[in-house]
């Protein structure tokens, strides 16, 4: 049965074709999420030790907080080069040269004495060539062996890095109050290490979609995308990607810190980013059967929406009961947004373009992330209190919606789908 769309007022039949996906193609969407949610580990060690670096340091909480965010805006950037790396050596090389990076930055975190170190190992070495090895690769990567369930493929392996965040807290949290902070990073280098290169060496093969192919359904053959020039759409969702990112990474940098300004313990704050980030695991599941059903952008939306509703809870919520309820609801909201940007670039524009396009969407959703990080710690700083932060934090999620907004009223209107349906 054939799948009839509109493009730009021109309706469109796309036969169905055999589909890539297999058995394989789940095994290698498996392995890229536990890659994420080991690789992601390693700047979660700040977020948890935040106050204690900071106090070791002599330095503002600013300080780890910017050393966070440079650890998500150098895996951002150096997406760019390591995709186009990925292309020409492979995905196995990079990745395993990835985790090798992170680790060394890891060590160079730990044994520097001053604040340069923290930022040239997390920003660098776990940053740019560490993590930047491994997330827009592996989503480039894996979205080529699927083409009917690529939302929920993209969903699942994107989870790594909440995973990430659901597991390890409490861990460090206890490693931390018993060797320190330096010596935790010490530890978790070997273990990731342990951890990434066989497996990588093992899973990664060529995948069975090469970016030779021609345009999947949905892409747009015409030069027009939504009605507008393709780098017009592209700069609107690198946009949209950076603003809803700043919100985002706010309560996941400094709920932590929070807590304990507010009198709970580290340990239930550890436990709170924990629900926190294993609800946004959960749910992006579902977040990815929404994509499947009703394409990227409109999830994106939805999403968004769900997200500064959260926001909101946080400035209206103070006890620790209400923290927990307030946190599973900002991790079941977020967590659909970042994949789905990933399924409308590959809806939109041709495949050929992905291993460019995903990583230049992932380094301004990630730029986001990291001026997130640091301009709640900064604000912080100046205010006294974080609410000043959620407040700013609400204020740029609204506006990301009044971009993201007109994207889906043309496709709409355009009667585009997300996605060609057999």
């Amino acid at each position: 049965m054939d799948a009839t769309e509109t493009i730009n007022g021109r309706a469109r039949t796309a036969p169905r074709t055999a589909s890539v996906e297999s058995r394989a193609s789940w095994a290698i969407a498996l392995t890229a999420l536990g890659i994420y949610t080991v690789s992601f580990g390693a700047p979660t060690i700040t977020v948890v030790a935040l106050k204690p670096i900071a106090a070791e340091l002599g330095s503002a909480r600013s300080v780890p907080a910017l050393a966070f965010a440079l650890a998500w805006f150098g895996s951002a950037a150096g997406g760019i080069m390591m995709g186009w790396l990925a292309e020409r050596i492979g995905i196995r090389s990079v990745v395993i040269g990835g985790a090798l990076m992170i680790a060394v930055g890891l060590v160079l975190s730990s044994l520097g004495g001053t604040a340069a170190a923290l930022y040239v190992g997390h920003g660098v070495f776990i940053g740019v060539l560490g993590n930047g090895g491994i997330n827009a690769p592996l989503y480039v990567y894996v979205s080529r062996w699927f083409d009917r369930r690529r939302g929920s493929a993209m969903a699942l392996i994107s989870s790594g890095m909440y995973l990430a965040g659901a597991i390890w807290p409490t861990p460090f949290e206890r490693l931390v109050a018993m060797f320190g902070w330096r010596d935790t990073m010490l530890i978790y280098a070997v273990f990731e290490i342990a951890v990434i290169l066989p497996v990588a060496a093992i899973m990664f093969r060529p995948a069975p979609e090469t970016a030779n192919e021609g345009p999947l359904p949905g892409s747009v053959e015409t030069g027009w995308v939504l009605g507008l020039r393709p780098r017009v759409v592209q700069g609107f969702l690198c946009l949209a990607g950076f603003l809803c990112c700043i919100p985002m990474a706010m309560p996941q940098g400094h709920l932590v810190a929070f807590c304990s300004d507010l009198g709970i313990q580290p340990s239930h704050g550890a436990a709170m980013l924990s629900l926190l980030l294993g609800c946004a695991f959960l749910s992006r599941q579902f977040w990815g059967l929404v994509t499947d059903r009703i394409g990227g952008l409109r999830t994106v939306l939805a999403g968004s929406v769900c997200q500064i509703t959260a926001m909101i809870g946080f400035l209206l919520t103070q006890d620790e009961a209400g923290l927990f309820a307030v946190a599973a609801m900002f991790g079941l909201g977020f967590s659909g947004i970042i994949p789905a940007y990933v399924v409308a670039i590959r809806e939109l524009f041709p495949a050929a373009e992905a291993s460019w396009r995903i990583p230049t969407l992932l380094l301004f959703s990630g730029s986001g992330m990291a001026a997130g990080g640091w301009l709640a710690g900064a604000i912080y700083d100046y205010a006294g209190f974080y609410a000043a932060a959620f407040a700013v934090g609400i204020a740029i999620n609204a506006a990301h919606i009044l971009v993201i907004g007109p994207l889906v009223w043309r496709q709409g209107r355009l009667r585009l789908p997300g996605l060609a349906r057999a």
